[in-house]
């Protein structure tokens, strides 16, 4: 009888395992995010052909949408120095550090920079303009920024 139960408990414990692991897999929102991305990308690039730079709206110059599209691995080195720019001229300055720590907006600084490093399509053109000029706005986190690079650049592998 007990032999019986023990096998019950392990067999429901698999089941219930093999649920767990499938959900793991699933993630519906996976789907719509991948769909919404590139539409996203398209829009910026029709209204980058159409528009001058300076009369984009506000969404396209949003620090994340930018950071998106240094993210997007298909973003070619035109696309990478726009964004690049509009970082610099709209978000360039980063709110003081709170003593000796950085202020917690900064971390998005910092993964810009390490995948601007990372990126297939940059060069070191990019990389050094706007470390000098993100340097320039923000002399306080010299340090930090000089980090971020460095870390970016060893995990390349070259």
């Amino acid at each position: 009888m007990e032999a019986e139960l023990i096998i019950k408990s392990i067999m429901g414990l698999i089941v219930l395992l093999a649920l767990l692991i499938f959900l793991l897999f699933l993630e519906p929102g996976k789907e719509k995010k991948a769909k919404e991305k590139p539409s996203e990308i398209k829009v910026v690039i029709e209204e980058d052909k159409s528009e001058p730079k300076s009369e984009l709206p506000s969404k396209e110059m949003d620090l994340n949408s930018l950071a998106g599209i240094i993210k997007n691995r298909k973003s070619d080195v035109p696309k990478l120095a726009y964004a690049l720019d509009l970082i610099i001229k709209h978000h360039g300055k980063v709110h003081k550090k709170l003593g000796i720590r950085s202020h917690p907006d900064f971390d998005i600084y910092m993964d810009i920079l390490f995948t601007l490093c990372r990126h297939p399509n940059t060069n070191k053109d990019l990389i050094i303009n706007f470390d000098r000029e993100l340097e320039k706005l923000n002399p306080e986190y010299k340090q930090e920024i000089n980090e971020a690079i460095t870390k970016g650049l060893n995990s390349r592998g070259i």
